[in-house]
């Protein structure tokens, strides 16, 4: 490549590399070239140029004020060459990229739908795998390094880091029948005295559940576990028993007759959803851009 006044790219390189060294013996051994190969080069370009670029002695290269003003110019425009090449190669890698995320059932059946569908339409060439998975099972796949990033409640682990994306009330989810006519809330010391059913000691929402029940002083029996929310919620409106539940999950059974959804009060307790990573993790372009769009759509 030649510029302006038939300048070889080349020269110029190798004009900076000597430049940045102060040395012509060290710009031949970083380029792997011999000292009169460097020393050819520098004469060359200074003549093409009509200047003297370096003022040399037996021990020292220095500039003249033409060869310093040349090397600034030309360390700024080698720097924005570097800078779009890596430019390119990121949106190479970005285009064509793999990401593999686990998130909470809750999160994955309520919020990511619309989010993915518009991420993959505008970068059909990336491939998203999305694994649901309990919270216990999703702090397990981020540390054994097998998703780039997870979605799911915020817990303490020092080797993670938690993006706080959404708030998520917990309210009871009741049959009908348990509950009079008209009621908006329930406390936890209610609940406690209805027939439970809990989800799988490896969800959050149990962990909640058993927290908030040892905090009221009550012990919790049931008969039936499961695991995924859709299931449970299947279970409560078939009258086997009351459930908690976040609050968007049981916004589509605003309509039902055969159950209530009650505000669980004293205390009332929301649930923090977050954009969990490893300490430290630098994501790859295409997990950058999917998890920003994450944080955008579910922040608003």
């Amino acid at each position: 490549m030649e510029l302006d006044g038939h300048v070889n790219l080349k020269l110029l390189q190798t004009f900076i590399i000597v430049a940045t060294e102060g040395s012509f013996r060290v710009a031949a051994e970083k380029l792997h070239r011999s000292h009169s190969a460097i020393s050819s080069q520098i004469k060359t370009l200074e003549d093409q140029l009509g200047v003297t670029l370096f003022e040399r002695t037996t021990r020292s290269v220095s500039f003249t004020p033409e060869g310093k003003q040349l090397f600034d110019s030309a360390r700024r425009a080698l720097y924005e060459v570097q800078l779009g090449l890596r430019q390119v190669r990121e949106a190479v890698d970005f285009k064509r990229g793999h990401l593999s995320v686990a998130s909470s059932s809750n999160i994955a059946s309520i919020h990511l739908p619309p989010v993915l569908t518009s991420f993959v339409r505008a970068y059909p060439q990336i491939k998203v795998t999305i694994r649901e998975l309990t919270s216990r099972e999703l702090y397990e796949a981020l540390h054994r390094r097998e998703v780039d990033f997870a979605l799911g409640p915020m817990l303490e682990d020092e080797a993670l880091e938690f993006t706080a994306i959404l708030n998520d009330p917990v309210q009871a989810l009741v049959p009908a029948d348990l509950v009079a006519p008209g009621t908006t809330r329930i406390t936890w010391q209610e609940l406690a005295g209805l027939p439970l059913l809990v989800q799988s000691r490896q969800t959050a929402m149990r962990r909640l559940l058993d927290r908030m029940m040892d905090q009221v002083g009550v012990t919790v029996e049931t008969r039936y576990e499961f695991i995924q929310g859709e299931t449970i919620i299947a279970m409560v409106e078939a009258g086997l028993g009351a459930a908690i539940q976040p609050a968007s999950r049981l916004k589509r059974l605003k309509d039902t007759e055969s159950v209530a959804i009650l505000d669980l009060v004293e205390p009332s307790v929301d649930r923090t959803m977050a954009l969990i990573t490893r300490r430290n993790q630098v994501l790859s372009p295409a997990a950058n851009r999917f998890a920003e769009t994450i944080l955008h759509s579910l922040r608003q």
